[in-house]
């Protein structure tokens, strides 16, 4: 076993309060494409003109059929190992939160119950006028644009460019952040902000990154790794 993977196991099995802060790169494993990457979503739409409240606004059409592209990416998709792991680890009293950048729903799926969801979900849905709350299954079904009974337009429960995070998302995982024993932040690159930042909140000693390419953070990390998530979960 690599020793950096031998070191990160050892700090999970002496503490019992672990925070998993992770993003697009938990879910590639699950064949997800980083929206960013090559054959991600923004390589096939222009964000500004799919992902903004503006652009749902302006052209609600033209926003569904990129999320029904966005919910045909991920609907075959199922947790893979990375997942499975932190799910395992809470259920063993390690792992005190999961804070993920991801709306795919892939930690619940595992089986986590604690899920700070930074970004939203595709899962959910509500009305944009009324607020009503709908599932899902009323989003994906092909049939242009959905409404609510009021007459807004039924928008997915994520956040688009141009609005704020959620503020008692934000609260949340700033304090299981900030309390936790050992922090480790896995599939993501930390150049988005503001969920990068939330980083600066940890205090302790035990920050793990593990990611595939070199992040802004590696340098004041006490442990890098630099692999994919799955395949090092599958060591500890």
């Amino acid at each position: 076993m690599d020793a950096n993977i031998a070191k990160l196991k050892e700090w999970i099995a002496g503490s019992d309060n672990i925070v998993f802060f992770g993003g697009a790169g938990v879910s590639t494993e699950s064949g997800i494409p980083d929206f960013r990457s090559p054959g991600g979503l923004w390589e096939r739409h222009d964000p500004m003109e799919v992902a903004t409240v503006t652009a749902l606004h302006r052209n609600p059409r033209r926003v569904w059929e990129f999320l029904i592209d966005a919910l045909a990416s991920l609907g075959q998709a199922k947790p893979n190992p990375g997942h499975f792991a932190l799910a395992r680890l809470e259920r063993e009293g390690r792992l005190a939160a999961v804070v993920t950048q991801n709306i795919d729903g892939l930690h619940q799926a595992a089986g986590s119950k604690n899920v700070l969801e930074l970004h939203g979900s595709i899962l959910r849905a509500y009305c944009s006028r009324c607020g009503r709350p709908y599932p899902a299954e009323r989003m994906n079904h092909g049939a242009g644009v959905p409404k609510c009974e009021c007459g807004g337009v039924i928008r997915p429960d994520i956040v688009l460019y141009e609005e704020p995070l959620d503020d008692d998302i934000v609260s949340r995982a700033v304090s299981a952040i900030r309390q936790a024993d050992v922090l480790i932040v896995g599939g993501t690159s930390l150049n988005v902000y503001p969920a990068a930042g939330l980083i600066n909140y940890y205090q302790g000693h035990r920050l793990a990154l593990v990611n595939l390419s070199a992040t802004p953070y590696d340098r004041q990390a006490d442990l890098v790794i630099h692999e994919k998530i799955g395949e090092v979960f599958g060591q500890v």
